[in-house]
Formats: structure tokens, C-alpha cells, sequence
């Protein structure tokens, strides 16, 4: 027998989900395994500056009458539970009981446990679900774009009071616009020419849009294709369907295996053909990399194309590594405040963002790494908004220093969300909001000037 060290100095491992097993959503063995994890992470308490989940369950426990687990009920577990945004920082930066330590805590698959037992029992919101259809809700945002965008702005009282009433969206919550045109669409109308003179060329990516690049902002996706015509990579935009990401937040665990199947059936011909598989958005490569496959680890066409996807910074870094840059890329006005997204660190690739970003002449990259405090749909709930700004506060306010000491010109993460959470968190402060934030790959294009 392995001899199993305190701490688990070993590199974490994850199990497979066992989804499809009674057992899965037995609540009794649900409610034991619950009081078994809770009470490790009560005796330890490493993770207490992470998500709100912690500091709720410590707090429950210290205000129990025993000041410890058993005392504390069952019920009250909802609210730990509903605070966690399965960013997985607790599992892969913290926690010292992961696998294959014998405790074997896996504390965000537990929350998704729980929400998919909720999910059975009917408990999810039917409006939280109608959130979570992306492609319809971003076909219909992007064909009405200007009224839906006028409804959305927070500036608009009448409609945000409306949609917080109705939807439970809180009326402050900045929310992403929605483009006149998807990004295949806009791809298709403008060819680019590849140079064939970049030491790359010969290399051919399909790059997978995501729901958020394909309806709300394209620009991070018309980024990316320049910046690989650029370095002589030939590229195609495919999107099949959304990753499942936001069903996979609610528990629908079917829906997302369902998803991973017709991806993984239109994305490897492309694989077949010589291409690789590159996402624009950390969210969805963590999907395809890591969630999926434990998913559905009996199925081997989705964990060959978890072998083929690259995150997108993660695919120019490895560019400049290999075959090399072309060259062109030209000082930036101004340094940026890089906020690393929890999913991009969550791939366990190491800050590819920042090391993209630092390719460029001169660039002053400062790497902020904490939680924004969005979580997906999460932070923009009324019932979790301020909770969102306050985790992101510490993100906003190092951001808002580095523009105010004129180190940075630019505010950027991997994930969209986060990047205009932070953006606004910046506002909340009091400080002025800066007018735009950024995804990496976007300042890059400038760099090269190749997008303005």
C-alpha cells in the first residue's frame, strides 16, 4: 500500500463522476458524505479566504451550540452549497485532502452532488434553468441586439427593476451586450489571408466560439483569428452548441454529457483533418479538457478531443515556444492589470495569460490572482450580487490602483465576465470606471496591430 503523507504532497488526481449511480442522488448517502466533508474542512480551514461557501460553514459550525458539525442541521447546508461558483480553486490551490489522499475531498463535485439531487427533486428554479439556454437566449438577444441592449443596461430603471422581479437578475449587475451578428457569421463575411512568410505556417486551428464570443462579443474571437492569420496558422470558427457550463452550475448533468457528445461528434473531423482545437474562453476549455471527460470517461471520442483542445493563450505560447512568433509585435501605451480567471488556473497550465502578455516588447504585465467574485450567471443574482462584489473587492481595488499610479492602461482577464465585473467593481469603489476591459488575446492583437 502507497504510503499516503499529510498535506497529500502528491499531484492532485480527480475521479470520475459517477453520475448515472443510484447512489449519486441518494439523499441520505448524499447528506453522510456532506457531514464528512464539512467536518475536514471545519477542522482545517485552509480555504477560508476563498469562495463565500467557507466562511458560511465555519460560521455555522462556530454558532452551533457544540461549536462543532454535529450540531449543525441538515438544512443549513443549502446556503454553503448555493455560495460555491465551482471555480475549483479550493480543490486545486488549497485543499491538502484532495486525491489521492485517503480523505479524498473533492468539495466542488460535493456542491454539484447536491445541486443535482436538487435538480431531481424539482428545487432549481424554473427561471435560473430558462437562464442557462445561452443559444436561444443569444439568437433572440442578438436579433432584437439594440432593444435588448437598451433593456439591459443597468442605466434603464424600469426594465432592470422588471427583469430583478421577474428573473431574479439584480438590477445593479452590469450584463454582457449582445452583437448585431454572431462570430461565425461575422468570420464568414471577412476572410483573412494567412502569412505564409510566419514561422507557424502549416498549422490549421478551428477555433470553438463559445455562446459568449458567438453572441455577446465577437471582438475576442475576430482577435484571435488575426493574431493566428498573423503567425501563419490557418483557422475556421466552429460552434456546434454551448460547453454546458451554465447547466452544469444547476446539476443538469445529462444535459451537459449530452452537449459534450454533439461537440466532440462535429469538432473531431476537424481534429481528423489536421486541426487543432483551440477555445477562446477558459470556462468552456476547462469543460472540454477536464469536466467532460469525467463525465463520460467510457467515451473515448470526448476524451480525444480533450487530448486535442488548447486554452487560447495556452496555443500562442506554445507558438512562440515552438515554431516561433512573427515578427511585428510593438509596445503597448501602457502596462495591464491581468486578473488570472479561476478556470484558466484551474486547466493547471500555469499563467499562460501573463506569459502571452509579456511576449510583447516592454510590456508591464501585474498579475492579480484572486477571485473576481462573478462565477458565470452566479454574481449577477439579487440574492448573490453584493456577496460577488465584496469577493471581487480586493481584484477591483488592485486594478484600480495600478491605473491610478499610471502602471497599467489596460484591465484584462481570460473570462469576459470576470473582466467586466472587475471593470464595475472598479466604479463601486468610487474610483472612475475604466471604459472598456479586455481579453488578453485582444491586447495582443493591438500589439501586433492587427485590430484596433
Amino acid at each position: 500500500m502507497a504510503e499516503i503523507k499529510e498535506g497529500s504532497l502528491q499531484a492532485p488526481t480527480r475521479h470520475a463522476l459517477a453520475w448515472r449511480d443510484a447512489d449519486f442522488t441518494d439523499e441520505a448517502k448524499l447528506d453522510a458524505e456532506l457531514r464528512r466533508v464539512f467536518d475536514i474542512c471545519h477542522g482545517c480551514r485552509r480555504c477560508f479566504n476563498l469562495c463565500d461557501s467557507f466562511p458560511r460553514l465555519f460560521e455555522l459550525c462556530d454558532n452551533s451550540p457544540s461549536g462543532e458539525l454535529h450540531d449543525v442541521k441538515s438544512e443549513d447546508f443549502k446556503g454553503v452549497v448555493d455560495a460555491c461558483t465551482l471555480c475549483d480553486m479550493c480543490y486545486l490551490t488549497k485543499c491538502p485532502y484532495v486525491p489521492p489522499h485517503e480523505f479524498n475531498l473533492d468539495f466542488p463535485h460535493l456542491m454539484l452532488r447536491y445541486r443535482a439531487v436538487e435538480l431531481k427533486k424539482g428545487k432549481i428554479a424554473k427561471t435560473a434553468q430558462e437562464l442557462t439556454k445561452t443559444d436561444r437566449n443569444g439568437m433572440l438577444g442578438m436579433l432584437t441586439a439594440p432593444i435588448a441592449n437598451w433593456a439591459s443596461d443597468t442605466a434603464n430603471t424600469a426594465t432592470r427593476t422588471i427583469m430583478e422581479k421577474t428573473l431574479g437578475v439584480d438590477r445593479r449587475a452590469a450584463l454582457p451586450r449582445f452583437a448585431g451578428k454572431t462570430l461565425v457569421l461575422q468570420a464568414l463575411e471577412t476572410p483573412l489571408a494567412v502569412d505564409a512568410r510566419a514561422p507557424a505556417h502549416g498549422r490549421k486551428a478551428a477555433l470553438y466560439a463559445t455562446c459568449f464570443c458567438n453572441y455577446n462579443n465577437p471582438e475576442i474571437g475576430l482577435a484571435a483569428r488575426a493574431v493566428l492569420a498573423k503567425n501563419g496558422v490557418e483557422t475556421e470558427i466552429v460552434y456546434p452548441t454551448c460547453c454546458g457550463m451554465p447547466q452544469l452550475e444547476h446539476g443538469d448533468i445529462a444535459q451537459v454529457a449530452a452537449r459534450a457528445k454533439k461537440v466532440a461528434a462535429e469538432l473531431l473531423p476537424w481534429v481528423d483533418k489536421g486541426y487543432d482545437i483551440v477555445t477562446l474562453v477558459p470556462s468552456c476549455a476547462l469543460m472540454l479538457k477536464s469536466e467532460w471527460p469525467l463525465i463520460l470517461p467510457e467515451d473515448a471520442e470526448v476524451r480525444r478531443l480533450a487530448k486535442a483542445t488548447r486554452d487560447l493563450s495556452q496555443y500562442v505560447v506554445e507558438i512562440a515556444k515552438g515554431p516561433g512568433l512573427a515578427p511585428g509585435l510593438q509596445a503597448l501605451p501602457g502596462g495591464v492589470a491581468l486578473h488570472l480567471a479561476c478556470h484558466a488556473r484551474a486547466q493547471n497550465i500555469g499563467a499562460k495569460a501573463a506569459e502571452m502578455l509579456r511576449l510583447i516588447p516592454g510590456a508591464s504585465v501585474k498579475v492579480i490572482e484572486r477571485c473576481s467574485g462573478h462565477g458565470g450567471s452566479w454574481g449577477v443574482m439579487k440574492e448573490n450580487f453584493e456577496v460577488g462584489v465584496k469577493i471581487g473587492r480586493p481584484v477591483a481595488r488592485q486594478a484600480a490602483e495600478q491605473l491610478k499610479e499610471g502602471g497599467a492602461a489596460f484591465v484584462a482577464s481570460e473570462c469576459p465576465l470576470a473582466a467586466d465585473h472587475i471593470r464595475q467593481g472598479i466604479g463601486l469603489l468610487g474610483e472612475a470606471e475604466p471604459e472598456a476591459s479586455y481579453h488578453p488575446i485582444q491586447i495582443f492583437a493591438r500589439a501586433y496591430g492587427v485590430m484596433p
